[in-house]
Parts: structure tokens; sequence; C-alpha cells
């Protein structure tokens, strides 16, 4: 799916990045440990962490997005280190778990 066309599905609002790139899969975690392991290339991460290292872990499993639920924002520098490393970042006010939810019903 592409990022743009989820955004404007979920009213998402764009924090940093491009959503011109689509998304394959999704993961939803804020242990980074385990979502540096279990984020793959060109999912979508789900979170409500908002520190410098999600951006850390984005680039490194070169997620195509991250989502940040519940009106969570990034602290500063972080904002600034994505758009320093081109991650895109978007937000919600919605929850984890509804966020999922609405993305599953796109996909079926």
């Amino acid at each position: 799916m592409n990022l743009s066309e989820l955004c404007e599905k979920l009213s998402l609002t764009v924090v940093a990045g491009d959503t011109g790139k689509t998304f394959d899969g999704v993961y939803a975690g804020d242990l980074l440990s385990r979502a540096m392991s279990h984020v793959e290339a060109d999912n979508l991460w789900i979170t409500i962490m908002s520190n410098i290292n999600v951006i850390a872990v984005a680039s490194l499993t070169e997620a195509s997005a991250v989502l940040l639920a519940e009106d969570v924002e990034l602290v500063p520098e972080a904002l600034e280190a994505a758009r320093d490393k081109e991650i895109t970042v978007l937000s919600s006010p919605l929850t984890v778990y509804e966020l999922c939810v609405k993305i599953g019903e796109f996909a079926s």
C-alpha cells in the first residue's frame, strides 16, 4: 500500500519524510531491541516511542515509515535525525490497536 493513500484514509499527519513510498507489512511494538530484530525492510512500524533511537532503528531496519500512535510527538533531536536520514514519520491520534485494525481492514 502507498503511504500517501494510507495518510488519506486514516487522516495521518506527516511529521517528516516522503509519503510517495509504499510499505509491505506492519510491525507494532515499542521495545526497541525487539523492533530491531522484527521490523523488516519496507515495513510500516507503529510505536509510541518518540526518541532518537526510534529513528536509528527505522534506519537500520530500512522501515518504510514510522507511525506514531496516540498523538505522540518526536523529541526535537529525533525529528532532526528523521529529516537528516530521510526517515518518513507519520502521526495519528488513534491507539496502536485501532491503527492495526484499520490498516488490516484496508489490506483485506
